[in-house]
């Protein structure tokens, strides 16, 4: 007779093996967190049975009913009940978890989804004479029996949380939840453009309304995507965004990104995706925030939806139970993929820079249309100031102006209208300068509006960056070096990132103990506050593991220095100036906007002034 061991308490807890059922309401804690999350995983799988349409359903938010329905390959009649248990999957052979082709592998939805509602899956499986039905109650599965289905699946669950109702509390109200499951199968919809999607509110009983419908896109992959993206993002984003299609080292980014000149609030309109997955990823966040880091101002955001495809074995997307994160094998690859993709195709965009401001001056004529969008416009000086300004303009300026800020100017050396004169040039030719602000040039086919302010702006910032790319970035040695104490962890993180710092003239060395000691900071940000600067590049180094915060101040300062060192509102232009300023913009970069992601031209063709007129 075996003998308790002495040196083990009695109230001392034991190990147990937990029973399958409450695995199975843990696991569901995990791979089901709201209704959103249950609607992702039964979408995905009918988007692996090859389904080209889906209606989803949802009631009460999906706390009384989600009902997918596909009319993919379905389910064989004797694997229903083999569905339902734990880690079983047709999707992998178990033996290779990084080759991953598909959207659900794990095999934990469908027994989760019953652990913790009432679970019915009605499928007939391609060739089947009929279709079968299971249901699972709370973790109790009955049997197989014979139903009516002509093709596909349903799969219903009902009840959510039944059978665990603390969970009920801590889900947020119908509306909320409706908008997650909408936001949910929005971002399916984008990844799939041929399949067709439809998502009803059924809450009152009945067919319900229709909240979301995209039909299936025709033609190739980017004419599908951007018929998909015109469908969810709308119109405006569809006429205001640019291809994107690159390659590096085995890695493709494809899909649209939104021009400077369209931007948000807030980064509610960037859907990132790998492999077709949608995902949340600070690598390419922080990335997309760094590609548009020369046109936006940090408080505007773009709006994308970007695809990168690689080898599955370079990504793994096993790290989060829901799959909503990813870890890429050489992150740096992708960062880089992302940043000279972006920047590349935007470096290409500058013609359309001003189309959605063109879009809605034409709309300001059409009283029964609204615009389709803002109109940015610079602050214009006010009478007074325009009354100093003029007061203070150079020699060869004309100074006959008055204080009326409409007068137009006309620059005599352009006045004879030749083809030799605006032919080879995209921008034209200057015709006016109108309220000492905008330069009228006349191309072949139409007009150019040019914010002179704005324009110059963007050339002098160009010349600014060239510069320092050329020459580096300036550095200050500081009499003392001032030593900043950090954490052991911190002062190791701001030491792995100094080579990188000192590119841009911030010099860190070791200093003892946790200490380290700030030796040289950039010139042109004068004084610095170095501790408040490593605090604020080890937060970024902590949250998106790269850091742009010194070169994101240094361009900051530039953009300053361009601002106040280009040519004002209010300075009147002779007309060789005003040429000259065209033709450097034909030749910058990125002069389509400027530092701020306001266009710097708007283009009018002839076809868009006769409409005006009504000539055609």
């Amino acid at each position: 007779m075996s003998q308790a061991n002495p040196n083990i308490s009695a109230n001392q807890p034991q190990i147990r093996q937990l029973d399958e059922a409450a695995a199975n309401r843990i696991a569901a804690g995990e791979v089901v967190e709201r209704p959103s999350s249950a609607v992702k995983e039964l979408v995905e799988n009918a988007i692996d049975a090859q389904a080209t349409r889906i209606e989803i359903a949802y009631a009460d938010g999906g706390k009384t009913l989600i009902r997918v329905t596909d009319d993919g390959h379905g389910i064989a009649q004797d694997q229903l009940a083999l569905a339902l248990s734990r880690h079983a999957t047709s999707k992998i052979d178990g033996s290779d978890l990084l080759n991953i082709h598909t959207f659900g592998f794990r095999g934990e939805a469908l027994p989760s989804m019953g652990a913790v509602g009432r679970l019915t899956i009605t499928s007939r499986a391609q060739g089947a004479d009929s279709a079968a039905q299971i249901a699972v109650n709370g973790g109790d599965i009955e049997s197989v029996r014979p139903a009516a289905l002509a093709k596909g699946s349903v799969v219903e669950l009902r009840d959510l949380f039944h059978a665990t109702p603390a969970r009920l509390k801590f889900l947020r109200t119908d509306r909320s939840e409706s908008g997650a499951i909408s936001d949910v199968v929005k971002r399916l919809a984008m990844a799939e453009p041929h399949i067709g999607f439809i998502l009803r509110d059924v809450s009152g009983g009945g067919e319900g309304r229709i909240v979301f419908r995209a039909d299936p896109c025709n033609g190739d992959l980017f004419e599908a995507l951007h018929s998909r993206l015109r469908t969810i993002l709308g119109k405006e984003f569809a006429e205001n965004s640019i291809l994107i299609d690159a390659e590096r080292e085995g890695m493709t980014l494809t899909g649209y990104a939104s021009l400077p000149t369209y931007s948000r609030g807030a980064a509610v309109a960037q859907y990132l995706f790998i492999n077709g997955r949608p995902v949340k990823d600070k690598v390419l966040i922080g990335a997309l925030r760094a590609a548009y880091s020369d046109f936006l101002s940090r408080d505007r955001y773009p709006a994308v939806a970007l695809f990168i495809e690689c080898d599955p074995e370079r990504v793994d997307v096993n790290v989060h139970p829901a799959k909503a994160e990813v870890r890429f094998r050489e992150p740096g690859v992708a960062r880089g993929l992302l940043v000279s993709g972006l920047r590349h195709a935007l470096a290409g965009a500058g013609h359309r820079a001003s189309s959605t401001v063109a879009d809605a001056t034409l709309g300001a004529f059409r009283p029964e249309q609204r615009p389709t969008a803002p109109i940015y416009q610079m602050d214009r000086p006010s009478q007074s100031a325009l009354r100093v300004n003029h007061m203070a303009q150079q020699q060869g300026f004309n100074d006959s102006v008055t204080g009326y800020s409409g007068r137009v100017e006309m620059p005599t050396d352009t006045v004879q209208l030749d083809e030799t004169s605006h032919g080879d040039h995209p921008l034209g030719a200057a015709r006016a300068q109108v309220h000492e602000n905008y330069i009228i040039a006349q191309t072949n086919d139409g007009m150019v509006i040019v914010d002179q302010h704005a324009a110059h702006e963007r050339l002098v910032y160009e010349k600014l960056k060239k510069q320092m790319a050329q020459n580096g970035v300036a550095g200050q040695a500081l009499l003392i070096p001032e030593i900043v104490e950090l954490s052991e962890s911190d002062r190791q993180t701001i030491l792995d990132a100094a080579s990188q710092l000192a590119e841009f003239a911030l010099v860190i060395e070791e200093f003892g103990g946790n200490a380290v000691a700030v030796r040289e900071t950039p010139a042109i940000l004068g004084e610095v506050n170095a501790k408040a600067m490593l605090h604020d590049i080890l937060d970024e180094l902590s949250d998106l593991n790269q850091t742009q915060s010194v070169k994101d101040k240094i361009e900051a300062i530039l953009s300053r220095v361009a601002c106040h060192g280009s040519i004002r509102s209010g300075r009147i232009m002779r007309g060789e100036e005003m040429n000259a300023l065209l033709r450097e913009m034909e030749v910058t970069p990125h002069s389509g906007q400027c530092n701020h992601g306001r266009p710097t031209y708007v283009e009018l063709k002839l076809s868009d002034i006769e409409r005006l007129f009504g000539r055609t």
